[in-house]
């Protein structure tokens, strides 16, 4: 793999570290590459539950390499996957966005594209592409109007101006604040009580709530019905309910 894209492993929790300091952790076309293959092995691993994604160097990510794009042309997009390998197509499991520094741009769009977020109390995001004349195709202006509220969502993608975390943790579009320094270890914290769940409830629950938002009223619980039938006959189902009767912490097989 890529030395662009880190990945460690810590109880049953992938951790990727965008790994581009020399450029705040802009996202290339190898750098795009490497994140897809470490969301392939974060997917395909039985023993990993959940991941974090998080930026080296005390900075999550400022985005697409604009030096990349004005030399060549280059855009660091995956077909099916869209922008860093994933915007366009997050992981089945749940990721965590861990932001330090500055999320500008893309690096905003990926901490979008992320379940949940949790940052530093001095961090930054951002969506500055109509300052360079570009737009935030990436998921920021189809994501961010259904996190915040619609005047807040326009201002932060029409001025391009900076929003600092305690805002948005204001508005819940991070979950926890942490202070600087401190975010991937909130994160981890965060991480570690989700992996103490059953992964298989996990794993559709997470579906079922990304799922929904397309759903109509009327039809949503015959929608979900056969996307949850195979929870409460699965082995974790008994095994959980077993655990609770004999007082004890559950061992979960996943099926």
């Amino acid at each position: 793999m890529s030395e662009l894209i880190k990945v460690d492993f810590e109880d049953g929790i992938q951790i990727i570290t965008i790994n581009r300091p020399d450029a705040r952790n802009a996202i290339n076309l190898e750098a795009a590459q490497a994140m897809a293959a470490a969301l392939d092995e974060l997917d395909a691993r039985d023993d990993v539950r959940i991941g974090v994604l998080t930026g080296s160097n005390n900075t999550f990510s400022s985005g697409m390499d604009l030096k990349a794009f004005a030399a060549s042309g280059e855009r660091p997009l995956i077909p099916g996957r869209g922008f860093a390998g994933l915007n366009e197509a997050p992981p089945r499991k749940p990721l965590i966005a861990a932001v330090e520094g500055y999320a500008l741009a893309g690096g905003f769009e990926m901490a979008l594209a992320c379940d949940l977020i949790v940052a530093a109390r001095n961090a930054s995001f951002g969506l500055p592409e109509v300052k360079r004349g570009l737009v935030a195709g990436s998921g920021g202006m189809l994501r961010l109007p259904r996190r915040l509220p619609y005047h807040v969502a326009m201002e932060i993608i029409l001025t391009g101006d900076m929003f600092a975390a305690e805002r948005a943790h204001a508005h819940g579009l991070v979950n926890r604040l942490t202070e600087p320094g401190q975010a991937l270890d909130g994160a981890l914290d965060l991480a570690r009580a989700i992996v103490r769940n059953g992964p298989l409830a996990v794993q559709t629950a997470k579906r079922i709530v990304a799922e929904a938002t397309d759903w109509e009223q009327a039809g949503m619980f015959d929608r979900q019905r056969p996307l949850i039938a195979h929870i409460f006959t699965s082995a974790d189902a008994k095994e959980g309910a077993t655990a609770f009767a004999q007082k004890r912490e559950p061992v979960w097989q996943g099926k």
